[in-house]
């Protein structure tokens, strides 16, 4: 089942089986398909097929660390990834972000809510914040077709996660205008998160590394970041 009308496709890997069952439940009440392993090496053979729309994963697993699993998801795609952690170190949260996950629960969680991040990072990886049409900065340079969900740099797309995807649509939407780490939470992911501001400054440095372009987005010291490059005329 892939992902249509709100629904999808969600691969569960996690080795606590109390915990894969509860999400599971939440999860098809909500009207998703779900998929469970407590195995990394199998999460990475379900990967390597079709039908995946959204990974949950836990980074703690016997087997295979979820670290590794992450990479090679990066490595071949784009699938929004929401990562599950026992790990209350900040730095390691901060990690698995800069790898390109798009959002983390620390155990223990509300599957509830779990269940609503799901929600969110789909409709992010789908549609972004609004729909639009095609706009070009820097005399042409960058591109971002918000109905293809797509941005080109230089002639070059560009592969971005969900949550990096939304934060340069929030920065495009008023160049020269200062966003803060709060505003860009909030409007990347749609909701309130407390504790995410410290870490969305790893989102913002995996982006810049993509661009590869030092002024497209720039640091204003003490309150956040903007869009150094001008919307054509």
């Amino acid at each position: 089942m892939s992902h249509h009308g709100g629904v999808a496709t969600v691969l569960v890997v996690e080795d606590e089986k109390d915990i894969r069952e509860v999400l599971r439940r939440y999860l098809e009440r909500a009207g998703h398909a779900v998929l469970t392993t407590g195995s990394g090496a199998e999460a990475l053979r379900i990967l390597r097929g079709p039908g995946v729309d959204v990974l949950l994963l836990d980074l703690g697993l016997p087997d295979v660390d979820g670290v590794e699993i992450l990479r090679e998801v990066r490595r071949s795609g784009r699938l929004p990834v929401l990562v599950l952690t026992a790990r209350s170190d900040v730095e390691d949260r901060i990690r698995g972000l800069e790898l390109g996950a798009d959002d983390y629960v620390t155990k223990p969680f509300s599957p509830r809510e779990v269940t609503l991040r799901v929600q969110a990072v789909l409709h992010r990886s789908e549609h972004g914040p609004d729909e639009g049409d095609s706009t070009c900065y820097g005399g042409g340079r960058l591109l971002i077709d918000e109905p293809r969900h797509e941005a080109t740099l230089d002639g070059t797309r560009l592969d971005l996660t969900p949550t990096e995807w939304g934060i340069l649509l929030a920065l495009a939407a008023s160049p020269g205008r200062v966003y803060s780490r709060y505003e860009l939470v909030n409007r990347v992911r749609g909701y309130e998160f407390a504790g995410y501001e410290r870490t969305i400054d790893s989102h913002v440095k995996n982006l810049r590394r993509k661009l590869g372009v030092p002024d497209l987005v720039e640091t204003v010291v003490g309150v956040g970041y903007r869009l150094g490059w001008a919307r054509d005329r």
